[in-house]
């Protein structure tokens, strides 16, 4: 086989598009960095050029030259791989930990790391299925619904991203999970009939856990608190809480007991407007019945 023809069976960018580093992440720009650079110096140390070692794990050299620059974030395969060739005993496959994270925006990943730490989440959604709820499917198609539109890359980014946030229903203790949709999220058949049963169905079988309370705003219930937007209330083990909600505090999470207290108020008289959850459930089965 050729040099040309070898080299043309190695991965470049053009097969692993949508894995550039946000440069606002300093965080992410940070691990992709130092991971880069210890990728460099075990390569060295090891007497390895950038296109042998690419050669070694199926990668191009200028691949391997960007990874090492901390300009590209490496996939699980390549640390594995790396780690394989280099000898490195687990350490460089380890750091897939770190970087996988780096590939989830900056804001999904503040919320994830809330989100982790509660014992105690309370959400109202007024204008979607909120995303601890979502199938893939569902995810998918509001994603490519948005203007200007998402490229291919960003769509899987951003579904892998919300997926990512659902090992929430894994934790153990599991957290005490409330909440509230409207009855026109459940009705609007995103992403066509088939999607839209199963995520009716992926619904009932999430309000069906120990831990978790859904609630239906129907829409004969009127004007309430939530008009204005998203309400979330998140608690912690220690004691304190984080809240925040559309339009206000500037969309960030708030701490301020002041504010808290009213996100509170109007969260708990949102669900007293609902139907209960045993209702609830009765409501979106007949929600489904009607396909």
């Amino acid at each position: 086989m050729t040099v040309e023809a070898e080299a043309g069976r190695l991965k470049s960018e053009a097969d692993e598009p949508g894995w550039e580093v946000d440069p606002d992440d300093e965080w992410g720009v940070a691990v992709i960095t130092t991971v880069g650079r210890q990728l460099k110096l075990r390569r060295e140390a090891v007497g390895m050029r950038a296109a042998e070692f690419g050669r070694a794990i199926g990668y191009g050299e200028d691949m391997v030259y960007k990874i090492e620059g901390g300009k590209r974030i490496p996939r699980q395969e390549y640390l594995d791989k790396a780690d394989e060739v280099l000898e490195a005993g687990g350490l460089i496959a380890a750091a897939w930990e770190d970087v996988k994270k780096v590939r989830y925006p900056k804001s999904v990943r503040a919320l994830a790391d809330l989100e982790a730490k509660a014992v105690e989440i309370g959400v109202y959604v007024g204008l979607s299925i909120h995303g601890l709820l979502q199938t893939p499917e569902h995810a998918r198609a509001l994603f490519e619904a948005w203007q200007p539109p998402y490229s291919e890359e960003e769509v899987e980014r951003l579904v892998a991203a919300r997926m990512a946030r659902k090992s929430i229903f894994e934790r153990s203790p599991a957290p005490a999970l409330s909440f509230v949709l409207e009855e026109g999220t459940l009705r609007r058949r995103v992403g066509g009939t088939m999607v839209w049963r199963q995520q009716l169905e992926h619904l009932l079988e999430v309000a069906r856990l120990r831990n978790v309370t859904l609630q239906v705003m129907p829409m004969s219930a009127g004007a309430h608190p939530g008009l204005g937007g998203r309400i979330e209330v998140l608690k912690f083990a220690d004691g304190t809480a984080a809240g925040r909600a559309d339009g206000a505090f500037q969309g960030r999470p708030t701490s301020d007991p002041k504010q808290l207290r009213i996100l509170e108020l109007r969260y708990g008289t949102i669900r007293a407007q609902a139907l209960m959850p045993r209702e609830s459930l009765a409501f979106v089965e007949q929600v489904l019945g009607e396909t």
